[in-house]
């Protein structure tokens, strides 16, 4: 009976082993021949990039550095070389024709906007003179080629959970989601939720929290988030056909306010800062965030494909509008990224993925 129960004990170690493995294998997409696309490094390449501010008249305000009067345009000569492959050349012709009569969105803050907003400039460069729609329909944009019969939306949703209004005032419900139904029946669906988390004082979303019965004045903020990302795993696992969907997590984007995390004594913020932390890993180490956002993927049963956007993001320190962003006119900031810039590459591992 000891003998059994050992061999039954061992069995069922070996098969969430391979399950947990299944899962660790789906968050990051590797390439062709078992390639980590997302180790690696920056480096220069002239041909960059991908398109011009000037070819994408939508280009949002904050994002749109060069015409905000950002004066050195070094921080657009960078490539991610993957160590041991390249990446896929991002073909936007390609692109349209591979998802033609398909529906995209992006569910997320204004760092998916972001990215939207960069892929929806890369395909735009790619067939420049095909018409597009652009409209906005309460807190959802839709970009569309009509050739194609290609909607690319993007869904404002800071914090995935609800937020309620109520007599006692506003209510962060973290194992609460009302606004499901709107990311049902796409083809390929993108999310991302942490910058807003961060946020205290005035700037602050809610004024209680409501987990478990009980009414809090606030939580940890990584507590609370995980708990939001655990709400949002149950949501995917009960709603989402991996036969018709592709659902993917942008990952944490970082923010670089504080230069000791890359070893700047003389630096105050990113602003200034023209050049990549040239070398494998961020100096400051892993991001909080992306940590528990792994540990929650890892336990899903669908597969979620996490890009893995940190760490080569956290190098990028040059990337942020910084004075640039709404003409220097909204403070420093060190939170989004210039457009062309740091979202493209988000997007060319997106193809990658996509293919």
């Amino acid at each position: 009976m000891g003998v059994f129960s050992i061999t039954v004990a061992s069995l069922v170690l070996l098969l969430l082993h391979q399950v947990h493995a299944k899962n660790i294998y789906s968050l990051s997409k590797h390439g062709k021949n078992g390639c980590d696309l997302f180790q690696g490094k920056w480096v220069h390449d002239h041909s960059y990039p991908h398109y011009k501010s000037g070819d994408c008249p939508f280009i949002g305000k904050e994002f749109d550095c060069q015409k905000n009067g950002r004066p050195d345009n070094q921080y657009l000569k960078y490539r991610w070389k993957p160590f041991a492959c390249d990446l896929p050349s991002f073909n936007g012709a390609s692109f349209l024709r591979r998802y033609r009569r398909k529906r995209i969105m992006f569910v997320g803050d204004s760092l998916s906007l972001n990215q939207w907003q960069s892929l929806t400039c890369m395909l735009h460069k790619a067939v420049p003179g095909a018409n597009y729609t652009l409209a906005r329909t309460g807190g959802v944009s839709t970009f569309r080629f009509p050739a194609y019969d290609l909607s690319l939306m993007y869904s404002r949703n800071a914090f995935l959970v609800d937020i309620v209004k109520t007599k006692l005032g506003r209510v962060l419900y973290p194992n609460s989601i009302s606004s499901g139904n709107t990311w049902k029946g796409f083809d390929v669906l993108i999310f991302d939720t942490w910058h807003w988390w961060l946020h205290t004082g005035r700037k602050q979303p809610w004024d209680f929290v409501r987990y478990g019965g009980k009414t809090f004045k606030d939580l940890n903020r990584l507590v609370a988030y995980e708990k939001a990302l655990i709400t949002w795993s149950r949501w995917v696992e009960a709603n989402i056909d991996p036969r018709k969907t592709m659902v993917f997590f942008q990952g944490v984007s970082p923010d670089h306010m504080s230069p000791s995390e890359w070893g700047d004594p003389n630096a105050k913020t990113c602003s200034g800062q023209t050049l990549p932390v040239l070398r494998e890993n961020y100096p400051g180490g892993p991001h909080p965030a992306e940590i528990v956002l792994e540990r929650v993927l890892r336990k899903m049963s669908k597969p979620v494909h996490l890009l893995k956007i940190t760490n080569l993001s956290q190098l990028r320190k040059d990337g942020h509008p910084a004075d640039y962003g709404y003409a220097g006119r909204r403070g420093m900031d060190c939170t989004h990224w210039c457009l062309p810039g740091i979202p493209d590459t988000w997007n060319e591992l997106l193809y990658a993925a996509l293919s």
